[in-house]
């Protein structure tokens, strides 16, 4: 059999080996949608409940009604789409930027081990500062406007990439390092075949985490200094006692977190189409 022959053969052999694997994933989809939507419907319904009843303070704690009555308003005037889309945008642009400003750099420094020992306690000092704790001299350097919530949400999602990057390149195999230097592979080589594929997992997992980490950047330069954005509704409605609005972005926040964590999804399943997407609940004891 002619090589291209059998390259088509093997791709098709393993089309249908992950055939069932994905039919057990989308049987367990719908019961577990199911579920997640009853619990969240209990919720809900007791918390509604309460309110009505008088047994939960409807002025400390507002409702489920209340939260969509003022939902529903906010769409009709247009406001809610507005200041959900300079929130998602502001933190899309923070999360990119600082997670490619972090990534790059945390795996350059394989290249020098004496260059990662200069600069690691640096890092680890920078880290251990509360990022919150910038956001005042953000807000100085770079004006109310949008551009202080993107550089906010930067220097929350950059050092984290950096550590997490720069953790997985020294975790590289050191065995596989070794075989390709004895068959005379270049240090270029061994970054791209070796240190960069083996920390792309965990560069990927990090990215869960910087979704989180660049929306609290823009919220929180949304609450300190801002015209628009989901923090700055969160602000202005908690200091009016409109517990309902205050509700209604964070639910929006909720929101705009799970369409972030979809697009990692979609980009981890691109990037990482060799990985095991095997989960132990898919086997049967």
């Amino acid at each position: 059999m002619s090589a291209p022959g059998r390259v088509k053969r093997e791709d098709r052999n393993a089309r249908h080996e992950g055939r069932p694997e994905r039919r057990r994933a989308a049987r367990t989809r719908l019961p577990v949608l199911a579920t997640q939507l009853m619990i969240l419907a209990v919720l809900l319904g007791a918390w509604e409940f309460g309110v009505r009843s008088g047994t939960v303070s409807a002025f400390l704690f507002g409702s489920p009604s209340g939260t969509l009555e003022s939902a529903w308003r906010m769409m009709e005037s247009g406001e809610l789409w507005e200041h959900a889309n300079y929130t998602l945008w502001a933190s899309v642009a923070g999360f990119v930027i600082g997670t490619v400003v972090g990534t790059a750099p945390g795996l350059a420094l394989w290249y020098s081990p004496f260059a990662a020992k200069v600069v690691e306690p640096f890092l680890v000092a920078i880290n251990s500062v509360p990022k919150i704790a910038f956001a005042p001299l953000v807000i100085l350097w770079f004006g109310t406007g949008v551009t202080s919530k993107v550089a906010l949400s930067i220097s929350l999602t950059s050092i984290v990439a950096l550590l997490a990057a720069f953790q997985a390149a020294k975790d590289a195999d050191p065995d596989l390092q070794k075989m390709l230097i004895s068959l005379g592979a270049s240090k270029w080589q061994i970054f791209s075949k070796v240190v960069i594929p083996s920390s792309l997992p965990y560069v990927i997992s990090t990215f869960r985490i910087n979704i989180g980490f660049a929306l609290v950047g823009t919220v929180v330069g949304e609450f300190i200094s801002s015209k628009y954005g989901i923090g700055h509704v969160i602000f202005v409605a908690s200091s009016l006692y409109d517990l309902n609005t205050v509700w209604c972005g964070i639910f929006l926040l909720m929101l705009l977190g799970f369409v972030l964590y979809a697009g990692v999804d979609i980009a981890e399943a691109r990037l990482l189409r060799w990985k095991d997407q095997t989960y132990a609940t898919h086997f049967k004891l």
